[in-house]
């Protein structure tokens, strides 16, 4: 989870178990759904779902001028190129 850097691209997606983390310039999604078991599976994605929060976080408190709420676009259809 290293490479992934909060609202730096419009493509990355990492998954934490079956939650899926996708990357955007003005927002983080997270979609589906992770299951912390009460053993070391369970506690190793805590850990990364964990630091995965502290990133979006961190990259949230550096804004200086953080909006109150951002305008979330509709999506365009374009036509296939190929």
């Amino acid at each position: 989870m290293n490479h992934f850097k909060p609202y730096a691209n419009e493509s990355d997606v990492i998954r934490i178990g079956a939650l899926e983390i996708e990357n955007r310039t003005d927002r983080v999604s997270l979609t589906g759904d992770v299951v912390l078991t009460r053993d070391q599976a369970g506690l190793a994605l805590a850990k990364e779902l964990h630091t995965l929060l502290g990133q979006v976080v961190k990259a949230l408190q550096a804004e200086e001028k953080l909006p109150q709420i951002v305008e979330v676009k509709p999506a365009q259809i374009v036509k296939n190129p190929f």
